[in-house]
């Protein structure tokens, strides 16, 4: 139990599908070293659009027990989920819980996205009789969570959350409610996304979201950096299993961590940008390390959203210096390593975190060669920078003013 006496929450699992590789170690090691992903796209044609680079992942094949032919149908997002969940489950033990006390909790910006595209440019070419009577069930957003929990048997609660950006974390955020509650006693709990497709690539871009520095795609992302002028797309997944602290050492099962606490908000301002004093951002991050019962001081570093765009960086920069002050702990971000995973992003990054914590090694900020006059944190870059043990701080922050923040140790 914890110093309150509610339950503590524990991480006993974990798997990944990412552009730096499709297990945890491999990924640590990527951004460990600051090694981008990003390319120029070659899985479509992108000579016409404004944007042609991204960080594309290596499909993993068909897992363990699953139909290869179930598999090809579903949607990349669900795909990569279904990987990376069965993954976090083995790597939990494969913990034999009863199936009505375990839940599945996914979160996803924007559902099957490559499938939609696809069926939309078949419906132009041939009309009605060419579209897939699949459609409906494989691009719906709670596909993934479906899928895993086929094929977990698992017959508890399947959520699934989108918060834009935020989604990954507010998963893994629900999750931890729900444990506490006792209203289940395992959570299968993470983010999915496949958003490299043509005509998303191309919406991001003339949104202005993303950066255009498609002549060295390994320099474009770039967070906090003076010089950033937007994110590059991601895609991948990222899943947690999720149990109470005296339930995984009742079963012997190993710990890589524990989520402390949680908290999410809204801005209530804009469809796309922050408050611009970062208001909703202050407010969770202070609200999250209420609920973990501990004080700024005791973090010891913050996995920042850091998009590498130039409001978001400076609007989450400020938020993290009004909560710590001028001793704030040191900030890294893994974007400029893996793009921008959007609805898995948040899932990703606390993996990342718990390994940062566990290690005592933050990772630097990829490309970051000089902190924007606007950036009043210390961003960890060149080499990765050693802290003392103890809790760390992650935030994820979406379109639409989604705040979600998690503390780890």
């Amino acid at each position: 139990m914890t110093p309150s006496g509610r339950a503590e929450v524990v991480v006993t699992g974990a798997g990944v599908v990412t552009p730096a590789g499709n297990d945890v170690e491999a990924v640590w090691q990527a951004v460990l070293a600051g090694r981008s992903t990003a390319r120029v796209i070659d899985r479509f044609d992108p000579v016409d659009h404004p944007v042609r680079i991204g960080c594309q992942v290596d499909a993993p094949p068909a897992p363990p027990g699953v139909a290869e032919k179930l598999y090809r149908r579903l949607d990349p997002f669900a795909r990569y989920g279904l990987a990376a969940a069965l993954d976090a489950h083995a790597d939990a033990g494969s913990p034999a819980v009863d199936p009505a006390r375990t839940a599945v909790v996914v979160g996803n910006a924007v559902g099957g996205r490559t499938t939609s595209d696809t069926e939309s440019l078949r419906f132009g070419q041939g009309g009605p009789a060419a579209v897939s009577p699949l459609m409906p069930v494989v691009t719906m957003p709670n596909a993934a969570a479906v899928a895993i929990s086929i094929a977990l048997g698992t017959t508890g609660p399947a959520l699934t959350l989108a918060t834009t950006c935020a989604s990954g974390a507010d998963a893994i955020g629900t999750a931890t409610a729900m444990l506490r509650a006792g209203t289940v006693d395992l959570v299968v709990a993470g983010g999915c996304e496949a958003t490299l497709t043509p005509v998303t690539l191309a919406a991001f871009a003339r949104l202005g979201a993303l950066s255009t520095r498609d002549g060295d795609p390994a320099l474009a992302c770039r967070p906090f950096d003076e010089s950033r002028d937007g994110f590059v797309m991601g895609e991948g997944a990222a899943f947690v299993v999720l149990e109470r602290e005296a339930d995984a050492r009742a079963r012997g099962a190993r710990s890589h961590g524990s989520v402390l606490g949680y908290a999410a908000g809204a801005d209530a301002h804009h469809l796309s940008m922050p408050h611009p004093r970062g208001d909703g951002a202050y407010s969770v991050m202070s609200a999250a390390l209420r609920d973990a019962d501990i004080a700024p001081a005791d973090v010891r570093h913050v996995n920042a959203h850091g998009t590498s765009t130039l409001l978001n960086d400076a609007v989450e920069s400020r938020a993290v210096h009004r909560v710590f002050g001028d001793d704030a702990p040191p900030v890294t971000a893994p974007k400029g390593v893996t793009g921008h995973l959007l609805g898995a992003s948040g899932a990703l990054e606390v993996v990342l975190a718990l390994l940062t914590a566990r290690r005592g090694l933050v990772p630097p900020v990829a490309n970051h060669d000089r902190t924007g006059s606007d950036i009043p944190v210390d961003v960890v870059s060149g080499a990765p920078r050693p802290v003392d043990p103890g809790p760390a701080l992650t935030s994820s922050f979406g379109f639409g003013g989604h705040n979600a923040c998690l503390v780890v140790a």
